[in-house]
């Protein structure tokens, strides 16, 4: 039997779960104030802080870690990588702590595993990070040589949901399926998964905005304002991932919130949360045309699919082009002891990260 311990950071909650095998032992998110988290200037300081707290968390649900036979976490922005489990090694907390403005706190994931990793003897894991990278040549080409499209979004959530969808309702393997897949949270991506393989996608910079991202922006425009003199580099970066979308039209980023202020007959606010929902609906007609128009399904998932005013607004927009599933929620978790037990099991290949700063990015297979 393989023990693993499951680490999911995110902006404001640590998920983290135990599962012998495929069964589940416990299962918490931690959650973390705005007060708690404003004395950290950068995500990767955050590490001892979330570190104690999972150790906090295991001991309460009376899981000894000297059970573990393995931890893996959800992966970081990385550079372009293969699908899949990749080992944390020096490389890639090296990579991670190299990282400055720009950084996801998905990015302190491996660091939390290596400490569990080295504490106790155990291997550690990254699985279907952000970076996974599986475009097609046509899928990378720009019309600037020195801007290729990468490959950047929820790729561990919206794979386990197209598998999810192949086995339980179309009844067949994911390799013979294709999929279009909008994960919709504070950030988006949608995914066009084509026979078992992520061909083409949206991340949150260039497709529809979402509750904290900028979405697609006309260049020009974007070009100014950067050099406007009103902004720093890092006032940039803040304020197109995470000030931008729903929190710089509305002032929040909640739907909960923004539902509340469309049933209270806020005009504006409805007028920007369907927008939000036209946004996302492009995004899945555009990806469509790659394959033709023969998608077997579209699936909606991530946590803001939750809200029936938004999908009621998505499905009839698309529903024209595949039927349209809606999954709800996130699945992250299971999804990634899954992957680490086919790697225990030797039934998947691991890979290894390797990263040199005059050539980063370089994976080993």
């Amino acid at each position: 039997m393989e023990r693993i311990l499951v680490v999911n950071p995110g902006s404001t909650s640590t998920k983290i779960a135990v599962f012998d095998d495929e069964t589940p032992v416990m299962s918490e998110t931690i959650r973390h104030s705005e007060d708690e988290l404003s004395r950290f200037s950068w995500v990767m300081d955050q590490l001892q802080y979330r570190y104690e707290l999972i150790e906090q968390s295991l001991k309460a649900h009376g899981v000894s870690q000297n059970t573990l036979t393995c931890v893996v976490s959800r992966g970081g922005l990385l550079p372009p990588v293969p699908a899949g489990a990749l080992r944390v090694n020096k490389d890639m907390i090296d990579y991670m702590y190299a990282q400055g403005v720009e950084a996801h706190i998905s990015n302190v994931g491996c660091v939390i595993a290596d400490k569990f990793a080295k504490q106790n003897g155990i291997e550690a894991y990254v699985y279907d990070p952000v970076a996974v990278d599986e475009l097609s040549p046509l899928a990378r080409i720009s019309g600037l040589p020195e801007l290729p499209k990468v490959s950047r979004g929820h790729a561990l959530n919206t794979y386990a949901m197209a598998v999810r969808c192949a086995e339980e309702i179309l009844k067949k393997p994911v390799t013979e399926c294709t999929f279009i897949v909008a994960h919709i949270g504070g950030g988006c991506s949608t995914w066009l998964i084509h026979r078992g393989r992520r061909i083409d996608m949206y991340s949150d910079d260039d497709a529809g905005f979402a509750p904290e991202r900028c979405g697609k922006l006309q260049a020009m425009d974007i070009v100014r304002l950067c050099y406007s003199g009103k902004y720093t580099y890092g006032e940039m970066v803040a304020k197109i991932r995470g000030n931008a979308g729903l929190r710089a039209h509305l002032g929040t980023s909640s739907a909960i919130k923004v539902e509340e202020m469309i049933e209270k007959g806020d005009k504006h606010a409805e007028l920007i949360y369907e927008a939000m929902a036209y946004g996302c609906a492009k995004g899945i007609g555009d990806l469509a045309t790659a394959v033709y128009g023969k998608v077997d399904r579209i699936i909606l998932t991530g946590s803001v699919v939750k809200s029936k005013m938004l999908t009621d607004w998505i499905v009839p927009r698309v529903e024209w082009i595949a039927p349209v599933e809606i999954m709800a929620g996130e699945y992250e978790v299971e999804a990634l002891a899954a992957g680490a037990l086919r790697v225990l099991r030797g039934e998947e290949k691991l890979n290894t990260f390797t990263w040199k700063k005059e050539n980063p990015g370089k994976t080993d297979e």
